[in-house]
């Protein structure tokens, strides 16, 4: 009696310990988020983990509205004879982002224009530890200022006096153009400015940056691209690894990482160049040692098969920053934002 009372219990714990398993991973699958997604390998999708990342896709960004916030002059930097030179800042998420702001002094607002028109200048690549406000863009301001323009440069997080981004690579990265639409949707804040009057003048770097700040927004913004960056993403980085120290060991490691959950072309420029409605102006000198100029005229010929509004010019002899042409580039953008 005592051997079968003892089984019978026995066989109750087991049924009851599969009842209780069972109960649990309904209760799992129940509650499991449905949006989010882990990955064993490339191969083998079968959970679900967060994309922190997929806000930042060219699609979702579209659907974002960027309502600006106060630029604000913090500092006087310097004055000159035709414009000052103020660091200002504006807000991002929260974030403050700094840069410095080039308005001219002097006169009145041009005739005919309900103020001063903008140019929204954006900068290459610059070691943060040697990156002071202005570094890229100061030359090209001062230019644009004295000629009856307003230009904001903005420093990015990180950089100058701006807060810290995210500590995730390509968050940083994908934050960029964030940054820029919510500079663009401040100028209407500013008194003195024309908002309908606002082109954008981008070197390297920035190029790839203006690209993706008119697929998404949309906008006719004049543009002037200085030696662009246009190549897809992620080629685009990992062209210039080889000039860091690991020579890009570890940002190919979280980019593995990044191209299991992500899809990279919803972040890839050369994916979205038909959304660009903006006219644009190309110039490159043809001794550029840091962008080919092969890639400015795959660009060209892009946006020409779209049917798109674009020219580009060739400097013999000109560097990557146009020296040896910077002369006539800077003209020929200046009488591209006064058309």
């Amino acid at each position: 009696m005592d051997r079968v009372k003892n089984s019978k219990i026995g066989t109750w714990k087991i049924c009851g310990g599969l009842v209780l398993v069972f109960g649990l991973v309904i209760l799992i699958w129940r509650f499991w988020p449905k949006d989010k997604q882990v990955y064993l390998s490339p191969e083998a999708p079968w959970l679900q983990i967060e994309k922190p990342l997929e806000k930042y896709t060219f699609e979702n960004l579209r659907k974002r509205a960027f309502g600006g916030s106060e630029i604000k002059k913090e500092e006087l930097l310097y004055k000159t004879n035709s414009y000052e030179a103020w660091l200002f800042s504006y807000l991002v998420d929260g974030k403050k982002v700094t840069g410095q702001l080039n308005q001219p002094v002097g006169g009145s607002v041009p005739f005919g224009r309900d103020g001063w028109p903008v140019v929204v200048m954006l900068r290459g690549f610059v070691d943060q530890e040697i990156y002071e406000t202005g570094v890229g863009t100061k030359n090209g301001a001062s230019y644009f200022a004295s000629n009856g323009y307003m230009t904001l440069a903005p420093d990015f997080l990180g950089f100058g006096e701006s807060d810290m981004p995210p500590n995730n690579v390509f968050e940083e990265r994908f934050l960029r153009p964030v940054q820029v639409l919510e500079l663009l949707a401040s100028i209407k804040n500013m008194e003195g400015v024309d908002p309908t009057d606002i082109q954008i003048w981008a070197h390297s770097n920035g190029g790839q940056l203006a690209l993706s700040v008119l697929e998404i927004s949309g906008a006719d913004y004049p543009t002037s691209l200085w030696a662009p960056v246009s190549k897809p993403f992620p080629y685009s980085i990992l062209y210039f690894t080889d000039e860091f120290d690991d020579e890009g060991k570890a940002l190919r490691k979280v980019l593995a990482g990044l191209e299991v959950q992500y899809n990279v072309d919803d972040f890839d420029i050369t994916k979205h160049y038909d959304l660009i409605k903006a006219p644009i102006q190309i110039h490159q000198g043809n001794r550029d040692d840091a962008v080919p100029l092969e890639w400015s005229r795959e660009l060209e010929s892009d946006l020409k098969k779209l049917e798109k509004q674009v020219e580009l010019f060739v400097y013999d002899g000109a560097d990557h920053n146009l020296v040896g042409g910077w002369d006539v580039a800077m003209r020929r953008s200046l009488e591209w934002f006064g058309k």
